[in-house]
């Protein structure tokens, strides 16, 4: 089943692990995994109970990228077929570049967790979510041009927004593998931990316990105005601000810091 491909625990503080689970495969992307990925972030988007997504990959790591024995019917005649899933009306992109776009959608922060590798596909996969938390030795490549292929799985929309112009022709053009420290100056991910799935788990944790107004407001107000027009981001800001101030999470938000004890948050609407 879909289902079993990517599982999804949510704990008692709307913090969902979602965890790759074909660690015999290292995770890799077959017709069913492209799907059951983009079907697992879908099925977070309404749920106002989350607070928090951490992404990670069972195994020895996160993604092997592609399934290689798609690769080997590429060599023969014709096109091989990756994409199978009816396209959805909610995650922009054919079903390769939805396993990157549905993490944008889901409204609350999502943070990989990185260990072993993320290639290709599987690096892109790693590039959707909000932030990053690699280990010092999890290994990294865009490896498409391995295959004489370009990367597809939607790092046009991800990639620009971490590093600058050069790196990302240069990973692209030569497909090396680099290790976590460099990722880290690179600006590709956020942190580097020796217990990334730890650390990313104690993120969303502390994220856990703001409002969960402001917070999806917050990434709501990023990936709307990063790219966005100047006077339509200013207004943004003012008119999330608007719908915040005197809201019931607002004012306990508020009280709670007065009262010096912890926050009593009610799902957001």
């Amino acid at each position: 089943a879909l289902s079993d491909l990517v599982t999804i625990d949510v704990n008692q503080n709307g913090v969902a692990d979602v965890r790759l689970n074909r660690p015999d495969k290292y995770n890799a992307l077959s017709p069913d995994m492209f799907d059951a990925i983009t079907e697992a972030g879908e099925s977070l988007i309404d749920d106002s109970s989350i607070r928090a997504v951490v992404l990670s990959g069972n195994g020895r790591g996160f993604c092997a990228g592609l399934d290689f024995s798609s690769f080997q019917s590429m060599a023969g005649d014709g096109e091989v077929e990756i994409i199978k899933r009816r396209e959805s009306n909610r995650v922009p992109g054919n079903s390769a570049q939805q396993i990157g776009m549905v993490w944008k959608l889901v409204p609350v922060p999502v943070i990989a967790a990185l260990h072993g590798v993320s290639f290709g596909g599987g690096f892109q996969l790693a590039m959707g979510p909000d932030i990053r938390i690699a280990a010092p030795d999890a290994r990294f490549s865009i490896m498409e041009i391995k295959w004489g292929i370009i990367p597809d799985c939607s790092i046009t929309q991800t990639l620009r927004d971490l590093v600058s112009l050069d790196v990302a022709k240069e990973l692209t053009f030569t497909g090396r593998t680099f290790e976590g420290n460099e990722a880290l100056q690179l600006g590709i991910v956020t942190q580097v931990s020796d217990s990334p799935l730890e650390a990313a788990i104690e993120l969303a944790e502390t994220i856990a316990t703001k409002s969960p107004d402001a917070v999806r407001y917050s990434k709501q107000l990023f990936e709307t105005t990063w790219h966005g027009e100047r006077d339509e981001s200013l207004k943004l800001e003012q008119t999330l601000q608007h719908k915040l101030i005197g809201s019931p999470n607002q004012v306990e938000a508020v009280q709670s810091n007065f009262e010096e004890r912890p926050a009593q948050y009610k799902d957001p609407d």
